[in-house]
């Protein structure tokens, strides 16, 4: 099977696997323990935050490892607003985000009063930082956008929103769990004040991620205990998928520049298919600024499912995983102006450092065949 579905999640590497096996056996110690059997799994987190500091650029804060970038994300904007010292704080974010932001600040709104702007996306699904500048007022206390959209891979103007943020004084969180070994990501050249990551679409394991937090920003913990990760995400830590997080962190950095090479074949994937389907495929989303691996796309006359349905040989997806099996179209797509037919006709196909130009050949004859008997 081809498997065009790295967005959603990526293979485990094996060097994250070889790397985090130890601590599932003899190097079982608490890293909090004073003794020998605590010292090498200490040494090994601190080894796994600085490579993926090293991954992020980031010189000048703290990474906390979280149970997933969903949890990330929730400590981030939940964390900042209750630490904040300001009466009915503001928050802005945007209207394609994760899942894991939007519904934060929904319930931000619902048990705290706090006022939350959900900022408008362009037909590409960009933020326009002008409405970003508008938006900001004398009690807003967290700005959060993404890096890179999930289903379309569109990359939101960072260098551009970041400023807008801070000149007003106000925290800046980042999404990036999408960008992160896809595109170089500095942090401390963006500026950005809080920036999650998910280790699953890194080619590390699922239940890790990680939450960059910028010296002098100040969090809420989510779960209160024992001080561990600075004292803001209390619990013992799991050494085994950090240790996996880093190793993968520092692949990614090794494998950047693959970058050119999964664009090509996915400039392919999309010149051939629109050769094979004249006049009815349409990309959705910026065609330059975008994730190299991604391709959102639908082809007119089609249901995305439909579609893949009839090409069991490939492993897609019609949006984001998170939406997987509602047969509503995607929020995402519906935000960027796309009407119901279009946006039910996508299909999302995100190319990895597995992928062939064997299997994109294939993938295409595939999908040009589905599309026609739909």
């Amino acid at each position: 099977m081809i498997y065009l579905d790295h967005n959603a999640t990526t293979p485990i590497d094996p060097a994250v696997t070889a790397a985090l096996l130890p601590y599932l056996g003899d190097s079982f110690g608490n890293p909090s323990s004073e003794h020998s059997y605590g010292a090498e799994p200490r040494a090994a987190l601190d080894l796994a935050r600085r490579e993926l500091a090293a991954l992020l650029g980031a010189g000048d804060g703290h990474v906390i490892f979280t149970g997933s970038g969903s949890e990330a994300d929730n400590l981030a904007i939940r964390g900042t607003v209750l630490a904040a010292d300001t009466a009915r704080p503001h928050v802005v974010t945007q209207v394609t985000e994760h899942p894991a932001v939007l519904r934060s600040c929904q319930a931000l709104e619902r048990w705290h009063g706090v006022e939350v702007t959900y900022l408008p996306v362009d037909s590409f699904g960009l933020v326009d930082p002008g409405d970003l500048e508008a938006a900001i007022t004398s009690r807003t206390v967290l700005v959060s956008i993404m890096a890179a959209n999930n289903e379309t891979g569109a990359l939101q103007p960072l260098a551009d929103l970041v400023p807008a943020a801070h000149d007003r004084g106000v925290i800046f969180h980042s999404d990036a769990a999408q960008i992160l070994g896809k595109l170089p990501f500095d942090v401390d050249a963006l500026g950005i004040d809080l920036v999650t990551v998910a280790g699953h679409k890194m080619y590390a394991t699922k239940g890790v991620g990680a939450l960059f937090v910028r010296a002098g920003v100040q969090l809420e913990p989510l779960v209160y205990g024992g001080g561990q990760e600075y004292g803001v995400r209390a619990g013992t830590e799991n050494v085994a998928l950090a240790v996996g997080l880093g190793v993968a962190a520092r692949l990614a950095s090794e494998h950047l520049n693959d970058r050119h090479r999964i664009q090509k074949l996915r400039d392919t994937l999309q010149d051939e298919l629109t050769a094979e389907l004249p006049g009815r495929v349409h990309v959705n989303g910026p065609l330059a600024l975008r994730l190299p691996n991604t391709l959102n796309l639908s082809i007119d006359g089609t249901i995305g499912a439909d579609v893949l349905r009839n090409a069991p040989g490939i492993a897609a997806s019609t949006g984001s995983a998170c939406h997987s099996g509602d047969p509503e179209p995607s929020p995402v797509l519906t935000a960027m102006g796309l009407d119901r037919d279009r946006a039910l006709g996508a299909i999302r196909l995100s190319l990895g450092r597995s992928t062939t130009a064997e299997e994109i050949g294939a993938a295409i004859g595939q999908l040009a065949a589905a599309a026609r008997i739909v």
